[in-house]
């Protein structure tokens, strides 16, 4: 029986490479095509990084297709991060694939009408091309499963002290994808940071002889999950946005609560917050001013760390 088929809406980015090569190898998903959109680095670089992951992972002709340069209203604001090239600055090889000669929306709409199943949505990156997505073609929610996205926070944020940087980058369109009226999951800062692999599973993927395989562990030790400790200890590395696809294949690895979400959209401090209530019963705002309109989320609180790190594992050392 084919696997649940999955689009991956990406700005690729270490972690984005990390969660592409478990999708290409985990036999219980179909990946059907791989959409990018401006975060970590220009879209154009997303679209070089994407291909060279997928080539270096030996994975099939899967459709890529480029889509938004730039937030629904903010300008693009890259990760530095990730390095200059977005990928960690590996020096990895050119790619030979080339991106499908659509844009994203076109991509995203023609695979998801023409998957014989209801298809999960994958976005690890902003949301701009959900939600030109979903603005343009709103059709295309009767045969999409559920929205998995790797976004927001509950507690604290990284790229400002409340807001996590796929909302943040575009805040307008993280609002949209909350009205998409499918069922959504919200992998967020809560859960995305605790999924680390230890240092000696790292050091066996990057000396693996196997093109992908090394490349997972090259990627897992650009990202240390306790910089500034022994070498040893930083080389672990966190698993990021590929828990949001490991979390498609086995959703009890993580805990989820059904929580109102909105997202912040005024200008200062708060803006691109993910506001979560987890009030158990409305307050004196609401008694006062009336029930706000918010959208129930799955919003993912706790992670099996260990399960997901076997998950993640024994899936990329597949060749």
């Amino acid at each position: 029986m084919p696997g649940i088929p999955v689009i991956i809406d990406c700005d690729t980015g270490v972690d984005d490479a990390l969660a592409l090569l478990f999708a290409v190898r985990h036999p219980g998903l179909d990946l059907r095509a791989v959409t990018c959109v401006a975060g970590n680095t220009d879209v154009d670089g997303v679209v070089r990084n994407t291909l060279t992951v997928l080539e270096q992972a030996g994975a099939p002709d899967i459709p890529v297709a480029r889509g938004a340069e730039r937030p629904l209203i903010e300008p693009a604001r890259p990760a530095p991060v990730h390095g200059a090239d977005g990928m960690g600055d590996l020096g990895l090889p050119a790619p030979g694939r080339m991106p499908v000669d659509v844009d994203a929306v076109t991509l995203l709409r023609r695979e998801i009408l023409a998957s014989p199943r209801p298809v999960t949505l994958i976005p690890t990156a902003p949301l701009t091309n959900i939600a030109l997505l979903l603005r343009t073609h709103p059709e295309v929610t009767r045969n999409i499963e559920r929205i998995v996205f790797m976004g927001g926070a509950v507690a604290t944020g990284n790229a400002t002290p409340v807001a996590e940087f796929n909302v943040w980058h575009d805040p307008e369109a993280a609002a949209v994808l909350l009205t998409a009226g499918v069922p959504i999951t919200m992998y967020g800062l809560d859960v995305f940071t605790r999924v680390v692999v230890p240092s000696a599973d790292v050091h066996r993927l990057r000396a693996s002889g196997e093109a992908g395989t090394r490349l997972a562990g090259e990627l897992l030790a650009h990202r240390p999950a306790h910089p500034g400790e022994a070498p040893e200890a930083e080389e672990a590395g966190g698993l990021g946005d590929a828990g949001a696809v490991c979390a498609v294949v086995d959703p009890a690895g993580i805990g989820t609560r059904l929580l109102p979400v909105e997202v912040s959209l005024a200008p200062g401090p708060t803006r691109g917050q993910t506001i979560v209530d987890r009030r158990p019963r409305p307050g004196e705002a609401e008694h006062h001013d009336g029930a706000r309109e918010q959208a129930l989320v799955d919003v993912a609180l706790d992670v099996d760390v260990e399960r997901f790190v076997k998950l993640y594992l024994a899936t990329v050392e597949r060749s």
